[in-house]
């Protein structure tokens, strides 16, 4: 039994170790990722479910030689460890808050800062995954592109109440989101991501839309934008039937959701991407891209090859299905930050430091491309022992990336239209 619990406590003190250290190296960033994204965002739950662990072996007698104390020793400093990244999660609240002192400052005064999130009293954190509360209503799997596939369905998420007249949802002047699923363009659902943010928004009076694409390896680039370009032009032909707003619409995303979000919110119009719907209006107002693909060239001409040969070999094969040395062009037209321009709207972009997946240095270039072009606002905010998915579950990181998100997005709706950087 004391060979068994210094056994478990080195592997608890492995990952918490590869939480502070990721692992950069292909395969094993993605190995990283997922060992420091679960310890990472559930650390209190993790010292939870340890300190349990512990007392289970010590009523068997793990403590009856030499290894069950060392592996009590080993896990103290465990514990230590997940503590100290609980701690800068909530100390993310300031990487946040800085990153929007530097663009909105005090013009919006002294009340600022939203007030404390729905969701966020520690008893709603505790169980680690967000639910929805009773204020708030899901309409499931409206087709936005009338073709019947079922990858072209969203769900509009709004507060419950909606007056209505003759049968017919009001529109009430709601703000709208459009948030748009990551999964390597490969995988991923509306109904799995960005959930505590859309309920944060959607509690605060938002209407928020969470929509399905087409993916890899059926769908070929650029079918990926082609819907999410249609679902945001959806958006502002329909949403006030649903209490939403067309004149006031944000997009977000992660990881592939946040190369889409900022390729739609950088690319509106373009006919080679809205094909029969040409003259439809696909124009967003703001963009809050989480750690987001902004480059698929691998770094063609800046210098650096930030990403290592998985994804090239991803994208070539079963995203792309051309090379880069056949079709450069190909890759830097799906680039975010080779698509940037004079009048991109305002972004928000937030990244991990210590993401594995999406290295910190593509947020860094794309942000520098953004603020020496456009004349909008670009907030950055990078959060240290951050991975990727940070967003994802409830934690104080995740609370304090929500309320950030909130806050800008409420700032850019409010603010004179007119006002640029």
């Amino acid at each position: 039994m004391d060979f068994a619990y210094l056994g478990v406590t080195l592997l608890g003190a492995l990952g918490v170790f590869v939480t502070y250290r990721p692992l950069r190296r292909e395969p094993w960033n993605v190995v990283s990722f997922v060992v420091g994204w679960l310890t990472g965002e559930l650390a209190v739950q993790n010292v939870v479910w340890q300190v349990a662990a512990t007392a289970l072996f010590v009523a068997f007698g793990a403590l009856s030689g030499w290894p069950g104390w060392v592996g009590l020793g080993i896990a103290v400093l465990s514990w230590i460890g997940l503590l100290g990244l609980c701690v800068e999660g909530f100390f993310s609240a300031r990487a946040v808050s800085q990153a929007l002192d530097e663009v909105i400052g005090g013009d919006a005064g002294a009340g600022r800062v939203p007030p404390r999130p729905t969701w966020a009293r520690i008893w709603r954190l505790a169980p680690g995954f967000p639910i929805k509360g009773r204020s708030i209503e899901v309409i499931k799997d409206v087709d936005y592109f009338g073709d019947g596939i079922s990858r072209h369905r969203l769900d509009v998420i709004r507060a419950t109440g909606t007056e209505r007249s003759g049968g017919v949802l009001s529109p009430a002047g709601r703000p709208v989101v459009v948030y748009i699923h990551g999964g390597a363009w490969l995988i991923g659902d509306k109904r799995e991501q960005g959930k505590p943010m859309m309920y944060e928004l959607a509690a605060r009076g938002w209407v928020c839309v969470s929509i399905n694409y087409r993916l890899s390896p059926s769908a070929t680039w650029p079918d990926h934008i082609v819907d999410c370009l249609r679902a945001v032009g959806w958006v502002k032909e329909n949403i006030s039937q649903y209490g939403g707003d067309p004149s006031f619409v944000a997009v977000s995303g992660g990881s592939a959701g946040g190369h889409l979000c900022a390729l739609a919110a950088l690319s509106a119009g373009d006919p080679r991407w809205q094909p029969g719907f040409e003259s439809v209006d696909t124009s967003v107002d703001a963009c809050v891209p989480f750690y987001g693909v902004m480059d698929m060239t691998n770094g063609e001409g800046g210098g650096t090859d930030e990403y290592g040969p998985g994804l090239r070999r991803l994208l070539e094969a079963r995203v792309m299905k051309t090379t880069s040395a056949d079709n450069p062009q190909l890759f830097r037209d799906a680039s975010p930050t080779s698509r940037v321009h004079r009048d991109a709207p305002p972004f928000f972009v937030l990244h991990g430091r210590n993401d594995t997946l999406v290295p910190v240095q593509i947020a860094r270039n794309f942000v520098a491309t953004l603020r020496a072009t456009s004349v909008q606002m670009v907030a950055y905010a990078e959060l240290p022992l951050a991975q990727h998915a940070f967003d994802v579950l409830l934690s104080p990181r995740s609370r304090a990336t929500t309320l950030g998100a909130v806050e800008f997005l409420e700032w850019v709706r409010r603010r004179p239209p007119d006002l640029g950087k």
